[in-house]
């Protein structure tokens, strides 16, 4: 006897497109990676960008960028991950509520574990910033709730795939603009922060989709 399975939250129809994206996403995040490692200065894209300063900005443009910032930090981030799961739990979307947990939890994870094995420095030996943790944080939020607005909206792969990367797309600007007017990463450590979200968000989905489809199937 089977269970009834609920929803996907990686919809079939976006599965090939994502998949495409998520593989293009991950070759960008080894290139730069390599060509980066190590370093502790811009590369001439950074400079070309900006110089990454402390001051890169003036109000009222910075309170803009600390506040972008603080939904990267601890406290910014958990909270838009519980409201998040509160709303997928009373909408009683289980395996939704586990993307969002999974999805920022693994992503978070992979950034962490990149910056020490690339080892590129801003500041001081001690500042770690390939990839950006924040930029990877809040573009991995945006598109899970993208992928679930997808979902109970029914949109097709072409609207479907358009929203999801619109999305990921305002989100890492975002978050990305408010870290190199900060200070706190290179340009091309942004981009390698949302990199590394389009490639892991739509694995983690799918992972989370077989997973739950086998419990079902057993139950």
């Amino acid at each position: 006897m089977t269970g009834r399975s609920a929803p996907a939250v990686l919809p079939p129809a976006l599965r090939a497109s994502l998949g495409l994206v998520a593989a293009l996403a991950a070759l960008v995040v080894v290139v730069l990676g390599v060509l980066f490692a190590g370093h502790s200065e811009p590369g001439r894209v950074d400079r070309w960008i900006i110089q990454p300063t402390a001051d890169s900005v003036g109000p009222p443009w910075r309170s803009l960028a600390l506040g972008t910032d603080f939904l990267g930090e601890p406290v910014g981030a958990a909270t838009l991950v519980v409201a998040t799961v509160t709303g997928c739990l009373l909408l009683r979307c289980r395996r939704a509520a586990v993307l969002v947990v999974v999805g920022a939890g693994v992503t978070v994870g992979t950034t962490t574990l990149l910056k020490s094995v690339v080892g590129r420095t801003i500041h001081g030996d001690g500042n770690l910033s390939y990839p950006s943790g924040h930029t990877a944080f809040l573009t991995a939020f945006a598109l899970t709730v993208a992928l679930l607005a997808t979902r109970r909206l029914g949109l097709g792969r072409t609207a479907g795939t358009a929203l999801v990367l619109a999305a990921a797309l305002v989100a890492g600007a975002a978050m990305g603009w408010a870290q190199v007017a900060l200070g706190a990463h290179y340009p091309t450590d942004v981009l390698g922060g949302w990199c590394t979200a389009l490639a892991v968000v739509p694995a983690t989905a799918w992972l989370v989709d077989q997973v739950a489809d086998t419990r079902t199937a057993v139950a």
